[in-house]
């Protein structure tokens, strides 16, 4: 399977051992992921703006390149671009809902946009990467695990932009279980726990970093109470506010118990026994290689 792949900007730089544990994984299961040609930031940032068609052009754009991936080739007629990025995945998903609702919307974009060769014809489904490898089955998922991860204990957090709102969550928004099916999958026990979906705080982090670290060690220490041995997410923003502000808590706790935050595709690829360089557990603040 060869399907047009939408990094996003923090994968290429905070967050690049979400990248390759991805792609790495994803080969293991038959997934080859192609990445854009010129693709641009999702649009988050231009969510800020009071123009409410303006932030529709990053996304769009992105949406472009897609369609000239399957009009030259390089992919063979497969509208769905895949992201990794929690936030991205929610950003992206949201303005192609706009665009495929609202057709004068969407040509007022694709006019704006004059210097592009194409217009977007709201063709293209935007997915994460989770629900594709679901659609494989968590048995295909089982059968290259070499490792199984038996004995250690998982908390899923799902955080905000995966499951919110729900007309674009790619699951429950009230009881998620897909990542919790991936655990299994790769031999480990999802644990029960109530903070799976609750905020991190976001990019409070810049500006209000006491509200992250209370929340954050919230969510930590329930996890540590339900038995957890690391937390897995797919979102860099809610990797680092849960992974990084470790240090902060400890500042103002250091009675805290820090705990390991990891990717789902790292979990993924401790499973199937890749190549640690890979998986870059280097990037992870609080180091996991206890675990695997």
């Amino acid at each position: 399977m060869k399907i047009p792949y939408f990094p996003g900007c923090t994968l290429k730089t905070t967050a690049t051992n979400l990248e390759t544990s991805a792609i790495e994984v994803a080969k293991q299961l038959g997934i080859e992921m192609v990445e854009l040609d010129r693709w641009n930031c999702c649009g988050v940032v231009s969510y800020l703006v009071s123009d409410d068609l303006m932030k529709h052009l990053a996304p769009v754009r992105n949406f472009l390149r897609v369609q000239e991936m399957n009009e030259t080739g390089v992919v063979d007629n497969e509208n769905r671009m895949v992201t990794l990025c929690s936030m991205c995945y929610n950003t992206l998903s949201l303005s192609n809902k706009r665009m495929k609702n609202a057709p004068d919307d969407l040509q007022k974009v694709n006019d704006f946009m004059h210097r592009e060769e194409t217009k977007y014809d709201g063709s293209v489904e935007v997915v994460h990467l989770l629900p594709i490898i679901k659609e494989l089955g968590w048995e295909a998922v089982s059968k290259k695990v070499k490792k199984p991860l038996n004995d250690i204990k998982v908390a899923a957090y799902y955080g905000c932009m995966l499951l919110r709102p729900k007309d674009v969550g790619i699951d429950d928004a009230e009881d998620p279980k897909i990542l919790e099916e991936l655990v299994s999958a790769l031999g480990a026990e999802a644990i029960e726990w109530d903070s799976g979906s609750r905020c991190c705080g976001s990019y409070h982090t810049v500006n209000n970093k006491d509200i992250v670290v209370n929340l954050s060690k919230g969510i930590i220490e329930d996890a540590r109470k339900n038995g957890a041995d690391v937390i897995i997410t797919s979102c860099p923003l809610c990797a680092f506010n849960l992974d990084s502000r470790q240090d902060d808590i400890l500042e103002k706790d250091l009675e805290f118990e820090t705990m390991p935050v990891v990717y789902f595709s790292q979990l993924m690829g401790a499973a199937f026994e890749i190549d640690k360089e890979k998986l870059g557990w280097e990037f992870n603040h609080i180091s996991p290689d206890i675990l695997f």
